[in-house]
C-alpha cells in the first residue's frame, strides 16, 4: 500500500532562465511535491527511521536547485524527479513546479512532472 508524503510551496531561489539577463538575478521557484511511499512500517513501529524524512528531502532539493544554473523549468523538474527516484527509491511521484510572475498576466506558470502513474 502506498500513502502520500507531500511538500507544498517549497521555495527555492535559483539562477534560471532562457535569457542571459535572467542569470544575473536569483528567481523564485515554488515546488508542490507528492511522494508515494509505503510508510506502514513507520506506523507499526512509530519509529522515524522508517519514514521518508521530508526535511531531508526538502534540503536536498533546495541544495540541488540553488547549486547550479538552469535554463528551463522543465529541466529542473525532470532532474529533481530523477534525484528523488535515485536517492530515495521512489517509484511514484508528482512534482508541480511554479515560476511565479514569469508572465505578467499570470500569477504563475510552470510544469508538472509525474512518474509511476499508469
Amino acid at each position: 500500500m502506498l500513502d502520500k508524503v507531500f511538500i507544498h510551496e517549497l521555495t527555492a531561489f535559483a539562477s534560471i532562465g532562457a535569457y542571459d539577463w535572467e542569470h544575473t538575478i536569483k528567481q523564485r521557484l515554488v515546488f508542490d511535491i507528492e511522494l508515494y511511499w509505503d510508510f506502514s512500517k513507520a506506523v507499526e513501529t512509530d519509529d522515524v527511521q522508517y519514514c521518508l524524512n521530508y526535511a531531508e528531502v526538502s534540503e536536498r532539493i533546495l541544495n540541488f536547485v540553488e547549486g547550479k544554473p538552469f535554463k528551463l523549468v522543465e529541466t529542473v523538474a525532470h532532474q529533481v524527479a530523477n534525484l528523488l527516484q535515485e536517492t530515495y527509491s521512489i517509484q511514484k511521484l508528482r512534482i508541480k513546479l511554479h515560476k511565479p510572475k514569469a508572465v505578467a498576466q499570470a500569477s504563475s506558470v510552470g510544469v508538472i512532472v509525474e512518474r509511476g502513474f499508469e
